[in-house]
């Protein structure tokens, strides 16, 4: 019996999850200690348009298989530029810099296949609109079938980036328009977060993940969930990498440009780019209909909304749930610790004590170091950075 096109799209889509789950889940526990040692791991470089590029030089590091380039950044520019002469001088010089961003990431785009290298886009979440942002995103991009697509949440800090929420309805309004997902990046805080938390962030929880860790080692902290391993590792950085050390150096890239590994080889990679699938999904997640608009509504503008049509949990997330609430209720029946100073001979040493946890909490919640520049994918630490970690 003959398919039609949205069933060869449903069995094509289906296929690819099931050799994503199948490559990620038959990884060596060499993928989670120093991959990029192994050269049979493909590698993978993103940059923003601030990174300038020898394409001949990277071209010549046969390891490198694509490069995914910062494409949108939060809501885009006003339509039109209003409000006192310094406002709109910030209006035009964002504008300004939008379209040079964009000329810049078509340029890239076209030199990077020409190269023979796989293309892809990530946008940089920020608060706001969701729907908008993946609009933008979307025409930013233009991507094409064999591009892909990449959400960039920082940290799970919904004053500074896209909350969780608003970046569920964001993949949902990217699988509108392109029938297809965005890859998560993020770090290994809020990795773990969602990870614990997958009955409430159901499409997050399943995308395939681009994990950022700037550790040599990582099988101990991986999240679990539905991740049975990463899709691709950004182990380099500019937070891990400078003139004198980096743990990997590609050809024609400035010391701070961003490296990642992924858990098989080029022919492989190539073949599952651009990923797009959702990890081990029944078809129902994906479900929502129009919510009603008014005519009144339509004529000044307003875009369509979508309710979720929610899915029956599965029994592994009813599990996470109720483990959520266990552990919530018991901490909240434990006693605060109390103080306890060893060898304390008077107020003198106790008053010292005080001070020196004081300052720990005070270090552990400390802003970035200065230089770090905000922009560059990688570059913002959750609060846990400490020495031995760098990266977010």
């Amino acid at each position: 019996m003959p398919l039609n096109g949205r069933t060869r799209k449903f069995h094509r889509t289906t296929a690819l999850a099931a050799a994503l789950a199948a490559a990620i889940g038959a990884a060596q526990a060499s993928d989670f200690s120093e991959p990029w040692k192994r050269d049979d791991r493909a590698l993978v470089i993103d940059a923003y348009e601030y990174n300038p590029i020898d394409w001949n030089a990277l071209a010549s590091d046969k390891r490198i298989v694509g490069f995914i380039n910062k494409a949108s950044d939060g809501m885009p520019p006003p339509y039109s530029c209003s409000g006192s002469e310094t406002e709109q001088r910030l209006c035009k010089a964002l504008w300004k810099r939008h379209a040079v961003a964009r000329e810049l990431f078509q340029t890239r785009k076209v030199v990077a296949k020409a190269l023979g290298l796989e293309w892809g886009a990530y946008h940089l979440a920020r608060p706001g609109n969701p729907v908008e942002q993946a609009d933008n995103f979307i025409d930013f991009a233009e991507p094409g079938p064999d591009d892909l697509l990449a959400l960039d949440i920082e940290d799970n800090d919904p004053e500074k980036w896209m909350s969780l929420e608003d970046a569920e309805e964001f993949v949902r309004q990217v699988h509108r328009r392109v029938g297809r997902f965005p890859i998560l990046y993020t770090n290994e805080v809020t990795a773990s977060h969602i990870a614990t938390n997958r009955y409430r962030y159901r499409l997050l929880s399943r995308l395939p993940l681009w994990y950022a860790r700037y550790k040599p080692e990582v099988s101990a902290s991986f999240p679990k969930g539905h991740w049975s391993g990463y899709a691709l590792w950004q182990f380099a950085a500019q937070a891990n990498c400078g003139r004198l050390s980096c743990p990997y150096r590609a050809a024609g890239t400035p010391n701070d440009i961003d490296v990642n590994v992924a858990p098989m080889d080029a022919a492989e990679l190539r073949s599952q780019w651009p990923f797009g699938a959702l990890i081990d999904v029944p078809v129902d997640y994906l479900a929502s209909v129009p919510l009603p608009l008014s005519r009144e509504a339509g004529m000044r503008g307003e875009r369509v909304t979508y309710a979720a049509v929610a899915a029956p949990p599965t029994f592994d997330e009813l599990g996470a749930a109720l483990k959520a609430r266990w552990i919530a209720l018991r901490n909240a029946f434990r006693r605060p610790p109390l103080l306890v100073a060893q060898q304390m001979h008077g107020i003198a040493d106790y008053v010292a004590v005080v001070r020196r946890r004081t300052q720990a909490v005070l270090v552990s919640q400390g802003t970035p170091p200065g230089g770090i520049d905000p922009i560059a994918t990688g570059s913002i630490k959750p609060a846990e950075a400490a020495a031995t970690q760098t990266g977010p």
